[in-house]
C-alpha cells in the first residue's frame, strides 16, 4: 500500500516501538515524513531479540522521518509524562498515540504467578490508560488546530465467549482492558474530536518474538508480516478523527475497505499459502468449525508431502501408538538434552483418559505411561489422534493450540523449548512406526 503523505509532520508517540509491530507502524509513518517518538524500555540490546530505541530511531530517520528515542517503562508515570513533555518540546506538539506495548503469558489460573498477572495488567491495561491520560491535553490541543488526533491501541475486539478466557484468563483480562479503553475513551473524547480505535491481526504476525516463542524460523509459514498491521494502522490514522472512532478494526478487513484484494504480499514466507496461516486469538468469525477445517486441511497437506517423500510405515507391534512414540524418543535422550531442556512434561490424553510423561530434567531422561516422577513443568491436554499427528509433524502444535485442539498448562517457555528440541531432532533423522497411520515422522514438530 502506497503512502499518501497525510502523516507528514505529524508527531506520533509509539509505545513498544523498538521492534516488531510497533516499529513497523512507525516506519510506515516515517515514510510520510512523520516525527516519531520511540517510547520503549530497550536501550541495551536484548540477548535474543534485535532492536533498541536507538536502532529504531536510525531506521526511522533513514526512512525519511524524524525520531526521538525515549527510555520508557509504561508502568512508570513519571517516565511517560517526561517523555511526552520532551516530545512536545522537541517537535512542537503531539498528534497520535499508538498503545502497542504489551505483555503476554498464556497460562491458566493456577499456573499464573501474581507477579506475572501484575506485569500483564500494569503494562497492558494500566499502561494504555496511563499513556492516553498523560497525552490527552496535547491531543486536545492537536484537535483544536485541526490536526486529526488519534489514539490507536493494539488490542482485540471484545467478546464474552468463554473460549477466549478459559485457558488464559489473566492475559485475556489484561488485553481486553486495552480494548475497554477504546470502548470508553472513544465515547468520552468524541466531543473533543479525538479518535480512539483498535487494530488487531486476523492471523499470527511474524516477528522476532514470534520466532523465538514459536521454536524457530519455520513458524513463518503460518504468519503474515508486520507490514499488514502497519498498512492497516496507516489507513486508520489517516481517517477523519471526528467521524471514525470507537472501531475495533481487523487488519485485512480495513485494507479490503480500501480496495486491497490481494494479500499474498504479506506472507512471511513468500512460498507459503494463505490457507496455512494461523488465526490469531479473539476473533469470533474464526468459529470452532472453521478452525477445525484449517487444522484438518494442514494435516492432510502435511501427510501428503510426507507420504510422497517416504514409503508408508508398517504397522507397529506393541502397546499402542503413544507408547511407540516414546519408544522412538528414548534412544535420543541423553544428559546433554536434559541439561538443555531442563523440564518435565506431562501429557493428558482426553479420549482414553491416560497419562504420560517425558522427563528431560533428571538423569539422562525418561518417558512412559503414568504420572511423572517429579512435578511437571508443563501439561499438554489433547486427544490421542492429535498426539500422533503432532509428534509426526502432521499437525503444527502452534495451530493446534491456537485452535483449541491442544491445551497447555504451565510454563509456556518450556513448552516451546520442547517443540524446538523435537524439531531439531526430527530434522536430523528419519524414522517411523505407525498404527492407523498416526505416526509417520519425517518432519518437524
Amino acid at each position: 500500500m502506497l503512502n499518501t503523505g497525510k502523516l507528514a509532520g505529524k508527531v506520533i508517540y509509539v509505545t513498544g516501538g523498538s521492534r516488531g509491530i510497533g516499529l513497523a507502524i512507525a516506519m510506515k509513518a516515517a515514510k510520510d515524513g512523520a516525527k516519531v517518538v520511540i517510547a520503549a524500555k530497550t536501550a541495551e540490546p536484548h540477548p535474543k531479540l534485535p532492536g533498541t530505541i536507538y536502532t529504531a530511531a536510525k531506521e526511522i530517520e533513514a526512512a525519511g522521518g524524524q525520531a526521538l528515542p525515549c527510555i520508557v517503562d509504561v508502568r512508570d508515570e513519571a517516565q511517560i509524562q517526561n517523555s511526552i513533555e520532551e516530545a512536545v518540546k522537541t517537535f512542537g506538539g503531539l498528534d497520535i498515540v499508538i498503545n502497542n506495548a504489551s505483555a503476554i503469558s498464556l497460562t491458566g489460573t493456577q499456573d499464573t504467578p501474581m507477579k506475572t498477572y501484575d506485569l500483564m495488567h500494569t503494562i497492558n491495561t494500566r499502561g494504555t490508560y496511563l499513556v492516553s491520560k498523560c497525552a490527552l491535553p496535547y491531543l486536545k490541543e492537536s484537535a483544536s488546530k485541526g490536526r486529526n488526533p488519534h489514539i490507536l491501541n493494539n488490542s482485540p475486539p471484545l467478546s464474552m465467549k468463554p473460549r477466549w478466557f478459559q485457558n488464559h484468563v489473566a492475559y485475556t483480562m489484561a488485553k481486553y482492558g486495552m480494548s475497554m479503553c477504546v470502548l470508553g475513551m472513544a465515547e468520552e473524547f468524541k466531543k473533543d474530536g479525538i479518535a480512539v480505535n483498535a487494530i488487531w491481526p486476523r492471523t499470527a504476525i511474524y516477528t522476532a518474538a514470534m520466532e523465538m516463542l514459536g521454536g524457530g524460523k519455520d513458524i513463518a509459514t503460518q504468519c503474515r508480516t508486520s507490514d499488514i498491521m502497519a498498512d492497516a494502522a496507516y489507513v486508520i490514522l489517516t481517517r477523519d478523527s471526528k467521524t471514525f472512532t470507537g472501531n475495533f478494526c481487523v487488519d485485512d478487513a480495513i485494507l479490503k475497505e480500501e480496495g486491497i484484494k490481494e494479500f499474498s504480499r504479506y506472507l512471511a514466507n513468500p512460498d507459503g499459502k494463505e490457507s496455512d496461516l494461523m488465526p490469531d486469538f479473539f476473533l469470533d468469525d474464526f468459529t470452532e468449525e472453521a478452525q477445525s477445517e484449517i487444522v484438518e486441511r494442514q494435516t492432510i497437506q502435511s501427510a501428503a508431502k510426507q507420504e510422497s517423500a517416504a514409503p508408508a510405515a508398517a504397522p507397529a507391534q506393541g502397546s499402542g501408538p503413544i507408547m511407540d512414540v516414546f519408544k522412538e524418543l528414548e534412544p535420543h535422550m541423553n544428559e546433554e538434552m536434559v541439561k538443555k531442556t531442563n523440564a518435565v512434561f506431562a501429557f493428558s490424553i482426553k479420549d482414553d483418559k491416560s497419562e504420560w510423561f517425558l522427563d528431560l530434567k533428571n538423569g539422562a531422561g525418561s518417558c512412559g505411561p503414568g504420572q511423572a516422577p517429579s512435578q511437571a513443568d508443563v501439561t499438554f491436554t489433547l486427544k490421542s489422534a492429535d498426539f500422533g499427528k503432532m509428534f509426526s509433524g502432521k499437525l503444527k502444535p502452534t495451530t493446534a493450540f491456537m485452535t483449541g485442539k491442544l491445551k497447555i498448562a504451565g510454563n509456556m517457555g518450556k513448552a516451546m523449548a520442547l517443540e524446538k528440541m523435537m524439531a531439531k531432532m526430527q530434522k536430523g533423522r528419519s524414522y517411523s512406526t505407525s498404527t492407523n497411520n498416526m505416526w509417520i515422522p519425517k518432519s518437524k514438530l
